[in-house]
């Protein structure tokens, strides 16, 4: 099959008679130009000029002919009526974008920022916002039009595999921080394009697996966070998952994209598909005459087909002369897709410098992933650890190949990145020099192995843990002996394209627990306390061995500068503010997606069904009594707080009410505090979780002795759950608990207040009706 297609134009005396008179873009109006399209040029518009050597689809020699290299598609060009092209790429861990170009001595590096589970874990959105600001500015000075960004899918499970992309659990966080992070980069006046909308909550045969879920779990829980972040933020695109829903391909689905994403949140954007969306597998690209179903795609409201092959632009340019495609639904998609055109920097002729301000972009890099690194644990005052005249043994691998990010679409071509070792050393700290002797090359060596691997394996490569050099006890005792404290790293990564696995992955190796306990028995035995790093993308274990060791900070994959960041915690320059966004379960099989995951049959799953339905996360551990190992919301910091003077500005709720809670710092150290609003509702009409998450916020920098009242406000949609049965959302009658806490189950104060009759905050479309039979938790 041909890919990277050329835009197909009209054959026959149209192409030469009327080119002198055809409409141009920039002077014609849209409709005009609508008008004068061929069937072959409107579907080179609604179909992607295809992605040359993707996959290895297409033999490629030297570099695809694109303005940015490295790029991952965007709409295709029409000569004929001046129609440009744009430019779409990777990112939302920042732009991915090729370093090196053929016969260009310069370098095009890009700043690698925290993941998305870093930067959730702030709760900070103008901190968020930051980022966003420069990342786009990148995204600009590099010649790009749209960032493939945010990616805000609900941690269903902690196996997924690119849950380091996604932010949260709960789609309230989700959403509030995706929508900081498009204001940021859109204020660049380039734009995002949110994804995967909806429901791509795992890798494994993600092109084609049929997600059964109930109406209200996909409303709640799945739909919540893009609907936050689209009616906040306005992203100039979406783009579409790849998996079906109840039956359908999210790309081919009237209710998400046009009952709902429309008609209710009356988004006027562009919508895209993940790339070969609609195709049930990427081999299947490669069979003669297989193509999506263009026509349900577009018919559906999905604007844009990307990357685009030769088939789908066949198909529906024949689809588009033959009158089998709804004729507004195609100029509807057009007119979508040249509005986009008009909004973009190459349309302004954007003169980029290919010279973002990248060291002012670390600085921004450096702070939000430390104020996302999360105090899991501190007996005894282990953090921050300040005695910089004694040497500090450093133990395991990631202590020397510190991981920035992950890998797959999420990843980030940067110049340089801070390991664990040079951030402290940066900071001033001796680090056992034996030790780094041994380790540089044994780490050095693994790294290389592995990467060879994936590269043998090719871009279907999954990820191994790199092996732990455990060095021999009595090293280790000598350590204990000579050095002042212990520091392990622990390290994970996952990517696209696989999701993890429970052992060795999810659960510690015999290696690792072997590592944690000779380094602790050494150093106990000495007086002296060990600290774990954890340098990982998404949920671990941790229940079997934090009681043996002193200190955890959970530092995530930090970005280029994280070695920095963590030395900045770590020494206590910065005093640590994260919170966690998910629940760290005691065991996998506790979490309620578990026993479903990941669907049927287990070899090559085809139907994955939701019977948790909107008991996701801490929904259900509160809900159900089953204790964590760390709740959602926990986090520790080198302060303490106060929480005083909750107060409602009334007890009968009718249109919205405020709440308002003082925050003291109670401690010895500036800090920040995340202040977490849950609601206990009524349950009559439907079943309920036990509380649930309806409002954050952080207090600035608050001294010792310092105070800051936050104040929040709750609509009757903050209130209110989906009734089914009455295709609405109902605030119910009755009294509701507002629990104001530093987790959800560190609540410091409550209030209560009534509802005296059912609201109807928002009456919808009745959709995704389920195409299975299937018994969902109730509470």
């Amino acid at each position: 099959m041909k890919l990277g297609v050329g835009v197909l134009v009209a054959v026959g005396g149209l192409q030469l008679a009327t080119a002198q008179k055809a409409p141009q873009y920039g002077k014609a109006s849209i409709d005009e130009l609508i008008q004068a399209m061929t069937p072959e040029e409107k579907a080179a518009l609604l179909v992607g000029p295809g992605m040359p050597g993707y996959a290895g689809l297409v033999p490629l020699e030297g570099e695809p002919d694109v303005r940015v290299l490295g790029e991952a598609g965007g709409n295709d060009k029409v000569d004929r009526l001046a129609i440009p092209e744009t430019v779409f790429a990777d990112g939302p861990a920042g732009l991915r974008i090729q370093p090196k170009r053929q016969n260009d001595p310069n370098t095009y590096y890009a700043t690698a920022f925290p993941v998305g589970t870093a930067l959730a874990s702030t709760w900070n959105t103008d901190l968020i916002e930051s980022v966003g600001e420069a990342m786009g500015e990148e995204v600009k000075e590099y010649g790009v039009d749209v960032l493939l960004a945010p990616a805000l899918n609900i941690h269903r499970n902690p196996l997924n595999g690119r849950n380091f992309e996604y932010y949260s659990e709960d789609p309230l966080v989700a959403g509030k921080i995706a929508s900081a992070y498009i204001q940021g980069i859109q204020s660049n006046d380039v734009g995002t394009s949110i994804k995967h909308f909806a429901a791509n909550n795992q890798e494994t045969n993600r092109l084609s697996v049929n997600a059964h879920i109930t109406e209200r779990a996909m409303r709640e829980i799945y739909l919540r966070g893009f609907e936050i972040a689209i009616k906040e933020a306005k992203p100039w695109t979406v783009m579409t998952a790849y998996n079906k829903l109840n039956g359908k391909y999210a790309s081919a689905s009237n209710d998400l994209l046009t009952a709902i994403l429309r008609d209710e949140w009356g988004y006027k954007g562009l919508v895209m598909t993940d790339w070969f969306g609609g195709y049930p597998s990427f081999e299947s690209i490669l069979v003669e005459g297989t193509v999506s179903d263009v026509v349900a795609q577009i018919n559906a409201g999905n604007d844009l087909l990307m990357p685009g092959t030769e088939t789908q632009r066949e198909a529906l340019a024949k689809a588009i002369a033959d009158g089998t495609v709804n004729e507004e639904a195609v100029n509807t998609s057009l007119r979508r897709i040249l509005e986009y055109i008009q909004r973009t920097p190459t349309t302004d002729s954007y003169k980029f410098s290919n010279k973002p301000d990248l060291e002012a972009h670390a600085e921004v890099t450096r702070k939000a992933a430390a104020e996302g690194m999360i105090l899991l644990k501190n007996d005894d005052n282990a953090l921050p650890f300040t005695n910089k005249s004694e040497t500090i043994a450093v133990f395991g691998d990631h202590s020397y190949s510190f991981i920035a990010g992950g890998t797959g679409s999420g990843d980030v071509n940067e110049a340089y990145s801070i390991s664990l070792l040079q951030g402290l050393n940066n900071a001033g700290y001796s680090v056992d020099k034996e030790l780094q002797a041994l380790y540089e090359p044994f780490v050095e060596k693994a790294v290389e192995d592995e990467n060879k691997r994936r590269e043998e394996v090719g871009l279907l490569a999954d990820n191994k843990r790199l092996p732990e050099m455990l060095p021999n006890a009595d090293l280790v005792a000598a350590k204990a002996k000579s050095a002042a404290v212990a520091v392990i790293t622990l390290g994970r990564n996952s990517g696209e394209q696989f999701d993890r696995k429970i052992d060795d992955d999810f659960y510690l190796g015999q290696d690792e627990v072997k590592l944690i306990n000779t380094v602790t028995k050494a150093f106990h035995a000495e007086g002296k306390k060990v600290i774990v790093i954890l340098n990982i993308g998404g949920v671990i274990e941790t229940a079997s061995w934090k009681d043996k060791v002193d200190a955890i900070l959970l530092a995530w994959q930090p970005g280029q500068e994280g070695g920095n960041s963590v030395a900045d915690v770590f020494s206590g320059a910065t005093n640590p503010s994260g919170k966690l966004t998910m629940t760290f379960p005691i065991d996998y099989n506790h979490h309620a997606s578990a026993a479903n995951w990941l669907g049927v049959p287990a070899e090559k799953p085809t139907d994955v069904y939701y019977k948790e339905g909107i008991y996701v996360g801490y929904r259900y551990f509160n809900t159900f009594d089953v204790q964590p190992s760390y709740e959602f919301g926990f986090g520790g910091s080198y302060t303490t707080f106060e929480y005083s003077d909750v107060k409602l500005n009334t007890t009968t709720f009718e249109d919205e009410i405020k709440v308002s809670v003082k925050v003291t710092n109670t401690g010895k150290v500036a800090g920040k505090e995340v202040v977490q609003v849950y609601l206990s509702a009524p349950a009559n009409l439907v079943d309920k979780p036990s509380e649930e998450l309806r409002a954050f916020g952080k207090t600035k920098t608050l001294k010792p002795g310092k105070s800051e009242t936050l104040k929040f406000t709750l609509k009757a949609k903050d209130l209110a759950s989906f009734v089914d049965a009455q295709s609405a959302w109902i605030a119910e009658k009755g009294t509701y608990t507002v629990k104001v806490g530093a987790s959800s189950e560190d609540i410091k104060t409550t209030a209560t207040f009534t509802v005296n009759n059912n609201i109807t905050a928002e009456k919808v479309n009745n959709t995704f009706d389920l195409d299975v039979q299937m018994e969902v938790l109730k509470n």
